[in-house]
This record gives structure tokens, sequence and C-alpha cells, in this order.
């Protein structure tokens, strides 16, 4: 039998043991109640779902247009004689290399398509114009006759020309920034309308171009199916060489030599356009850009809607002549809202009024050279872009 002390000293000190632990007890509950008290409550951290590769948008096949027939000699008199009024096209014209055209062409609605002008090295020269409309060579347009639909010319073909003077190519609006636009920018479905109302598959092939001071190919807003393919562009431009507007798409820009020098911009502008190849092309004089994929947020008022994305740039040689204070060769999101007109849109849930982002994404940069400058002059901020085996041979 133990001893009545010794029992009373176990009691005792089995008291302190649970004291002691219920003490503890209050001081974690305590500090867990003051950190209840400090931070507000965080809600369950939620793993974002894995997202699957984006499939890019493929292609849509090919409108045919049966060729147009010879046009009469009544058109081949307008063409050749002295003046510089405009003369409409919907037939097709083969000129000799001794021939010099000093009128603007003009291939306008469903009615010109088909129709190819063959110059055969002939000249079409609107150089002497005192302004940027009276400068342009070339253009193919829809029309639209009150409140109808839109009537867009498809497969018209210029070819072995030397044009002295701009090209365009629009529908909705020469560019993005006119009221028709500015109007259905305003709906879900402009992107989709812009190019159901514009040209489609217009080819410029084997043509010489020398820029009087301005941007010698416009590829307006909507366009489909362009390109520009076995060419020269020499000249000046104050601008850019090629412009591709928003919501254009599916365009070719390759195997040319852009020797034109531009006054402070980039050569080729892809703006809020999608889905383009720019393959195998010399860029002589990159310095003050090559190549930029931007969205052009607000300019005019207008939605941009159409994010720049899918746009391949492969096998091009950037050829610069010194590698001090250089504009980069390929700018993936070169402005994101950096422009003071990005608050002139409405407000909208659609497109660029949503974000003055690029969102220049799912593009590919590949296998291109960089002839005296360096690797650097290649610039992304996206993961999203594949862009590699750049080559930079000095700089």
């Amino acid at each position: 039998m133990m001893h009545p002390t010794k029992t009373i000293s176990l009691f005792l000190a089995s008291l302190a043991l649970v004291s002691l632990a219920l003490a503890g007890c209050q001081s974690d509950l305590a500090t867990v109640a003051d950190a209840a008290f400090s931070e507000p409550p965080r809600p369950p951290i939620e793993q974002p779902p894995v997202a699957e590769p984006p499939t890019v948008p493929p292609a849509p096949a090919p409108e045919q247009a049966e060729p147009k027939p010879a046009c009469g000699a009544d058109v081949q008199a307008k063409l050749k004689a002295p003046g510089a009024n405009a003369v409409s096209l919907d037939c097709s014209i083969r000129l000799s290399s001794a021939d010099v055209v000093t009128h603007a062409l003009v291939f306008e609605g469903a009615a010109a398509s088909g129709s190819v002008l063959d110059c055969g090295g002939g000249t079409i020269d609107v150089s002497a114009g005192t302004s940027r409309k009276q400068k342009t060579a070339v253009v193919v347009r829809s029309s639209k006759a009150g409140s109808g639909a839109w009537s867009a010319p498809s497969n018209v073909t210029i070819r072995n020309c030397r044009i002295n003077g701009f090209v365009r190519i629009y529908g909705l609006g020469e560019n993005a920034n006119g009221e028709t636009m500015k109007a259905s920018s305003l709906n879900a479905n402009h992107t989709a309308f812009a190019q159901a109302s514009a040209p489609k598959n217009v080819r410029l092939e084997n043509v010489t171009f020398k820029a009087p001071d301005g941007i010698p190919i416009y590829i307006g807003p909507g366009v489909t199916g362009a390109a520009l393919v076995d060419s020269r562009i020499d000249g000046k431009s104050t601008s850019v060489a090629v412009y591709l507007d928003a919501e254009s798409a599916n365009n070719t820009i390759s195997n040319n030599v852009f020797g034109i020098s531009t006054e402070s911009r980039e050569l080729i502008a892809i703006d809020g356009s999608a889905n383009n190849r720019i393959a195998n092309n010399t860029f002589d004089h990159p310095e003050n850009g090559g190549i930029f994929v931007y969205r052009n947020c607000g300019e005019g008022g207008v939605i941009r809607h159409q994010k720049p994305e899918f746009n391949q740039i492969t096998g091009n040689t950037f050829r610069y002549g010194s590698a001090f204070l250089t504009q980069p060769a390929v700018w993936l999101n070169s402005r994101n809202g950096n422009r003071n007109y990005c608050s002139d849109e409405p407000a909208s849930p659609f497109g660029s009024a949503a974000s003055n982002l690029d969102f220049a994404r799912h593009n590919i940069v590949r296998d291109n050279k960089l002839v005296g400058g360096s690797e650097s002059l290649i610039r992304n901020d996206d993961t999203t872009n594949d862009v590699g085996a750049n080559v930079a041979t000095g700089g």
C-alpha cells in the first residue's frame, strides 16, 4: 500500500502538469484569435485549369473566280491616252514593256472579280500627283449601293508591273478609322462582317514598287488572302512599307526584297491582323524597325476586335548597315496601349475597348537571319509565342 504522503505528492504533480497544458492551449488559442482579427480571412487558393494549346484558325478555301476576258479596244485606248483620270476595270488587260500608264486603275466590286492586269514589264506612274490619293496607282475595293450589302471583288491579279505609286486594297474603309468601321466595331460580329465585306485573294506578283513618300502597299480592314510575292519595294516612305490593318487575315508576304527607306517607322506593320505568313523576304534597311506586331487601340474611336495572333515570321533576312540605335527586327507586342488615343474608343466589352494590350500571342518567329545585328533585335514578352533558331551574324 502506497504511503499517503506519496499519494498526495503524485496528485499535486499531476495537477501541475494539467495546468501547464491548459495554459499552453490558452496561449495557442489566443494567438489564433489575434491572427484572425489582425488578418482578413484568405480565400482558398485555386489552381488554374490546364489550358489546351490553341488551334490555329484554318485559312478559308480560296474563292474561285473565272478569269475575266480581255478588255476592249476602248479601255486600252483610255489607259494609253495622256491624263491622270482614274480608269475602272472589270476585265483583263496586258501591256507591253514600252507602255507607261499615268492613270490610276480601279478594280471595284464583285464585277471586277477575276480581272488580271499583266503589265508585261510596263509602268504605271502616278508619282506626279500632289496628294496621297493622286499618287495611288492601283485600287482594289468593295462597293456598296445604298443600304444594300457590300459587293467585294476577289481573285484580282496584278503582275509584271513597275508601279511608281501606291496600291490600296480595302472594304469597309480605306483604313480602320472611318465612320463605317466605327459603327461596325460596336457589334460582336465586327471581324466577320469586315472580312465578308472586303476584297479576297488579291495577288501582287513580280511587281517593282518605287514609293513616292508614302505607304506603297496598304492591306485594309478585313482583307483576306492577299499576297505580295516575288516583288521588290524601293523608294521612300514617310510611314511603313506594308500595312496590314485591323481585322485582316490570312495574307502572305513572301520572297520579296525591301530596299525602301522609311522616315522613322518599321517596314511592316501587323496591326490587329491575324494568321498571316511573312516568309523568305530580305529587308535591306531595317534600322527603323523590321516587323512590328501590335493592336492599335482606340484610334479614330474605332474598337479593334481581332488580336494579332498566329502570324508566322520565318526565314527572313534583316541586313543592318549599323547596329547603333537600331530598332528591333521583330517586335511582338510593340505598343500595349502606349498611345494617347487608346481612350478614344467607347466603352464596350469587345476587343481593345476591354483592354488596351496588344495580345500578340501564338505567333511563330523562327529561322530568321540578323546580318550585322544581335539576337536582342527580336523582342518578345509572351511565352505563348514560338521564338527560336534565329541567327545573328554580328553587332
